[in-house]
């Protein structure tokens, strides 16, 4: 099961070449992810937040322009013990078409001994409910 979101591209998200701009796709994941995070419970108190990034990617696959309706798709490619990894792919929402695809690895931190710590079995069962086999791309 995917959670979803609809984004519009604005004008101030895009470039001098008139296509979204690169950094505007961070951005919609940016979005998609702490919605889900919030529709799961976890980042309701902003000083009690402990759910950190260690990395994110995106590829580009088509260009996506001004005013356009868009979709990100957010699902979990893994858990481990103290870390999940998310995955996302934003769409256009009219043709399904894909625009870009991303990848994100969280991890739960805890800001006091400033070290990561395991998931507890309550955030672990809500990203199961997310949770998808990666597909095998064997070079495609």
């Amino acid at each position: 099961m995917a959670f979803e979101i609809p984004v519009k591209a604005r004008f101030c998200e895009t470039d001098a070449l008139g296509h979204i701009s690169n950094i505007s796709y961070f951005i919609y994941l940016e979005e998609a992810r702490t919605d889900f995070f919030a529709k799961l419970g976890f980042g309701g108190d902003i000083n009690n937040w402990n759910i950190i990034l260690a990395s994110i990617k995106c590829d580009f696959v088509k260009q996506g322009h001004y005013n356009q309706q868009l979709i990100v798709l957010t699902e979990v490619s893994h858990i481990g013990n103290s870390s999940f990894q998310l995955v996302h792919e934003i769409k256009d929402a009219k043709s399904g078409e894909l625009i870009a695809k991303g990848e994100a690895s969280a991890v739960q931190f805890n800001f006091d001994t400033q070290k990561s710590e395991a998931l507890s079995d309550d955030k672990r069962q809500k990203l199961e409910k997310y949770l998808v086999v990666e597909e095998s791309h064997s070079g495609n």
